[in-house]
């Protein structure tokens, strides 16, 4: 396994759809698509199964699918090449730096697609749906750029409804067992393997979609405090 990690990651070096760790990328994404098309982004991508199937429906739009884990990246910007998917690129490096790589309003839309819960209470700053990084999304999208939340932890989006209520989200589309919802849009169908794996265990997959607010709280006092008895409860 180690030697395939290897294998992989000396290969994914050579991939023009993969930037890693790019200096002065903020504001030059249409130089690398080649055109003026919006961008959109999926966060903690894994193996961009989601920025494939985006990039495959809406081919008038560019996806950057953003992890730092270039092993499972590998994956997916294999497929794009293979499959001639030039709207897709990937973007290797943390998180929590993503508003290093792009200029306010370049990007039009996020996706975030079953990230870690980090369900411990201790661990909440972790969650991508916590203040602490909206305020970093916030920084890239525009007014209305609208930010997508698919998760199969009830946990993850309870607490992002409680965000949402903490900091005045406006929530667009509130699905609490997505796949009972039907016809979905195209967008929504799309299934990671990981996603696979829970509806074979009949896991509920949860959706939320919703804008950031023109003005975002600082404080998260409030938020932390409900943590706690959160943290006390559990």
């Amino acid at each position: 396994m180690a030697q395939k990690k290897l294998i992989r990651f000396k290969e994914i070096g050579t991939f023009l759809n993969v930037l890693q760790y790019p200096e002065n990328a903020a504001g030059k994404w249409n130089i690398h698509f080649g055109n003026e098309n919006p961008i959109i982004l999926e966060l903690a991508c894994g193996r961009g199964e989601y920025t494939i199937g985006l990039a495959s429906i809406y081919q008038a739009k560019n996806f950057i699918g953003v992890d730092i884990k270039g092993n499972r990246m590998w994956v997916g910007a294999k497929k794009a090449l293979e499959n001639n998917l030039a709207n897709a690129a990937f973007l290797r490096t943390q998180i929590d730096k993503i508003s290093e790589y792009f200029t306010a309003g370049e990007i039009s839309e996020i996706w975030i697609t079953f990230p870690d819960p980090q369900l411990r209470g201790s661990k909440a700053k972790k969650r991508l749906t916590h203040p602490k990084f909206l305020r970093l999304y916030k920084q890239i999208l525009p007014t209305d750029g609208v930010i997508h939340l698919k998760t199969d932890s009830q946990d993850l989006y309870n607490f992002t409804k409680l965000v949402a209520g903490l900091y005045g989200l406006a929530i667009i589309s509130d699905f609490n067992n997505l796949y009972d919802n039907t016809p979905l849009l195209p967008e929504l169908s799309i299934k990671t393997h990981y996603e696979t794996l829970n509806l074979a265990n009949s896991n509920t997959i949860f959706y939320l979609s919703f804008t950031l607010p023109r003005i975002m709280k600082e404080n998260d006092d409030e938020l932390s405090s409900l943590l706690k008895i959160e943290l006390v409860e559990e």
